[in-house]
């Protein structure tokens, strides 16, 4: 096992709470974080007909037969689960009793809410980072991580990504969807799939996703929900604050497995990363989701944001560090440095003192600082948000 920075917040939510929920993407390694960091516990999974039978039909039973402390895997199997823990909770007051893990948030995100507020940490572990590889003593060159993605299984077994992602699509990103939705024509969504990957870093435009895909605008809502739910695909806001033009309230898109996207679209050897029209979103989706896990991993409010208004002026990430201070931070996937870069931070901070400081994250490795703008290399994206 590759060590997973969240563990030391794991350790913390686990020592002050009597639940404590791990979620995110399957395969993204939340099994594999909970029984290392604690292998004494008995460790239950729900994806199992015959367990998941007994905790449907008599949950009672099954908690006497699997008593705390206790690791549940893929809690929202049995979501009615959560009404019981909560109970046993409050009648025993003590922490480290239950560990969920679960990839649906919608389920878990309900019953939470209902039963287990105040009850339970939450954690999401997203897929590995470059600073998780690099301390385990895996470094690659920039198209090799575009490629190959983060997935824990891409670097225990010999699975060619293509493979993997194939896979991956193929058992869990359907079977997610099919849980939730009733899906009546899998082509249409397949490609809808390989259109987000071509518009991941944009603009979400639904009319034009509609179009495109030949479906309604609210089945491409109801997609792009289910996606989000099953920690497929991030939604990244636009920063909204009246700085006296009009600003452009939307979202960009953004996969959560950057290996998933370049897979949808058809890059099948890191030599043709570079070469593809779109190998300058797929860098900023590698940047932006190694800033989500920064945050993810310390157990923070992603607190991130993209600017665009109407004169033009657009900053590729902003980091809410304080409520009174914004870290602007612009991407560029080219390894050549250029004062240029910092262009638009230089704008940005003119409008608002809140705008201080800044990164311009890119392929190069001369890293000076720039009129307080400091220029970083990608494998350091963690950066912004520390």
């Amino acid at each position: 096992m590759i060590p997973r920075l969240i563990q030391k917040q794991l350790l913390h939510l686990w020592a002050n709470y009597p639940v404590v929920t791990i979620t995110g993407p399957r395969q993204s390694g939340k099994t594999t974080l909970a029984r290392a960091t604690f292998p004494d516990l008995r460790y239950v999974s729900l994806e199992s007909p015959d367990i998941r039978a007994l905790a449907e039909n008599d949950a009672r039973a099954f908690l006497q037969a699997y008593p705390a402390p206790v690791i549940f895997d893929e809690i929202q199997r049995v979501p009615q689960l959560l009404s019981y823990i909560q109970t046993l909770v409050d009648e025993s007051g003590k922490t480290g009793q239950y560990l969920l893990t679960g990839s649906h948030q919608p389920q878990l995100s309900a019953g939470i809410s209902q039963s287990l507020a105040g009850r339970t940490g939450l954690l999401r572990l997203l897929p590995l980072s470059i600073r998780e590889l690099r301390q385990a003593g895996i470094t690659l060159e920039r198209d090799e991580y575009l490629y190959k993605g983060f997935m824990p299984r891409a670097y225990r077994t010999a699975l060619e990504p293509h493979t993997l992602y194939s896979d991956y699509f193929a058992t869990y990103v359907d079977k997610d969807v099919r849980q939730i939705a009733n899906l009546n024509n899998l082509s249409a969504f397949e490609t809808f799939m390989k259109l987000l990957a071509g518009r991941c870093g944009q603009l979400l435009n639904l009319s034009s996703l509609s179009n495109d895909v030949g479906v309604s605008s609210p089945t491409i809502s109801a997609w792009l929900s289910i996606l989000e739910a099953s920690f497929i695909i991030f939604r990244l806001p636009c920063y909204y604050e009246n700085f006296g033009k009009r600003l452009l309230k939307s979202q960009k898109l953004y996969f959560t497995e950057v290996g998933l996207a370049t897979w949808l679209l058809g890059i099948r050897e890191p030599a043709q990363v570079a070469r593809d029209p779109l190998f300058g979103r797929l860098f900023e989706n590698m940047v932006v989701l190694e800033a989500l896990k920064a945050r993810c991993n310390a157990g923070a409010e992603p607190d991130l944001y993209f600017f665009r208004d109407s004169a033009g002026t657009e900053v590729d990430l902003l980091f809410r560090k304080a409520p009174d201070q914004l870290i602007p931070a612009e991407i560029k996937g080219a390894m050549t440095w250029h004062k240029d870069f910092a262009a638009n931070i230089h704008k940005l901070r003119e409008l608002s003192p809140k705008f201080t400081g800044g990164f311009v994250v890119y392929s190069g490795d001369v890293t000076p600082v720039s009129n307080d703008v400091k220029f970083i290399n990608f494998k350091d994206a963690a950066q912004i948000v520390e």
